[in-house]
């Protein structure tokens, strides 16, 4: 009984079998880069393909959307490689009376009795198994990563090292299609997506290890604050290092693309180291705004001292000018308020001795010279 249940299953597993497949690409997502070949068994109410998922008859269509790779499987691993967009006509499946080269090469009775014969030994199945899978080869954006631990940065504004954490998204590409079936899916799969952590789990660690080399090579010219904008040098560093992400393409047929740094959090003793940083600089830059005031006010005082004990003497006048004197307003003795305001000391001394010449010129009467000298060295 055995073997009679065998050969009906044979017959019938070779006629449900002699359909010619139409295989498209089954869904992807954001970050599907594996999906399933899926099998058109009715359209509009139409079609009754039932035959086996695993059985591939010569003159099926295999369609290629943009951006992926066809991979056809046998049982001894990847048959072909299709990554031109289109439709293809598939010739190394199985025999049917449905394609006319097979007809005229072996005839109908041949094709059904041949494979009904071969099937029987196997209690009904086909010794042959075809699959069919697509790889995404666009742009897989999004994937989310976050340091676990905080990240030291040596931060040359501080001086010192700082702990942070870093959190954003990296993209990624598909570049060798064959490679990353080979080395990085594993095997017999035909549906992969970086969503399962123990996809993507391998990369992120990679990553993160080159991510946190990459930082630290831009502390010597770049503030904690500044790494957001610095996305493009991050990734050039991370692609040509000799470890890690950079072995991708080598490795895994997979390039590192873009990193996106959404967001730098400093630890709570990095925090509270900063803050004290900017209390102290605050506190010294109000100490030396409050010192250079007084050094002024002590000069000024000085200088007016100096003058009104000794004078100018006679050299001052060899320091006058005619574009200050043509200035000066002889019927009021008015000063510029640009000239009588000036905090540079020279100016303020220039002003004086200028003064003094007008008052030996009898310009100005020692009343207006000494009221005007005032107001200019603030006394």
């Amino acid at each position: 009984m055995g073997i009679l249940s065998a050969a009906f299953d044979s017959i019938g597993g070779v006629l449900a079998d002699q359909w010619k497949d139409i295989i498209t690409a089954g869904p992807f997502d954001e970050h599907v880069v594996v999906a399933p070949g899926i099998r058109k068994d009715s359209q509009n109410g139409r079609g009754a393909n039932y035959g086996a998922e695993d059985i591939l008859s010569n003159g099926s269509l295999i369609f290629v959307p943009e951006n992926t790779a066809a991979f056809v499987f046998s049982q001894a691993g990847i048959e072909q490689v299709i990554t031109t967009p289109g439709g293809f006509e598939y010739r190394d499946g199985e025999a049917t009376v449905f394609d006319g080269w097979d007809r005229a090469d072996k005839g109908i009775g041949r094709i059904l009795l041949d494979q009904a014969a071969s099937r029987i030994e196997f209690s009904g199945m086909s010794p042959d198994e075809k699959r069919v899978a697509f790889v995404n080869l666009r742009e897989i954006r999004g994937l989310k990563f976050g340091t676990r631990g905080p990240l030291a940065y040596n931060d040359l504004f501080y001086g010192t090292d700082l702990e942070v954490y870093a959190y954003g998204s990296l993209s990624l590409r598909v570049t060798n299609p064959e490679r990353f079936v080979r080395n990085f899916v594993p095997a017999n799969v035909s549906s992969y997506s970086l969503d399962d952590p123990k996809a993507r789990g391998q990369l992120l660690s990679e990553f993160l290890n080159s991510f946190i080399a990459a930082v630290n090579s831009l502390s010597a010219n770049y503030r904690v604050s500044q790494l957001p904008s610095q996305t493009n040098a991050l990734a050039a560093t991370m692609t040509a290092e000799s470890e890690n992400a950079g072995t991708w393409p080598e490795r895994f047929g997979i390039q590192l693309t873009s990193i996106a740094v959404e967001n730098i959090e400093f630890s709570e003793d990095s925090r509270e180291l900063v803050r004290q940083f900017s209390e102290k600089k605050m506190g010294v830059r109000a100490y030396e705004d409050v010192s250079q005031q007084a050094a002024n006010v002590a000069a000024q005082q000085m200088i007016a001292e100096g003058v009104r004990d000794n004078g100018l003497g006679d050299g001052g006048g060899m320091l006058f000018g005619m574009n200050l004197a043509s200035a000066l307003n002889p019927q009021n003795a008015s000063i510029p308020a640009h000239a009588a305001t000036g905090t540079n000391l020279d100016n303020q001394i220039e002003t004086v001795k200028k003064l003094k010449e007008l008052l030996d010129a009898g310009v100005l009467t020692k009343a207006e010279f000494d009221t005007k000298k005032k107001e200019i060295l603030g006394l």
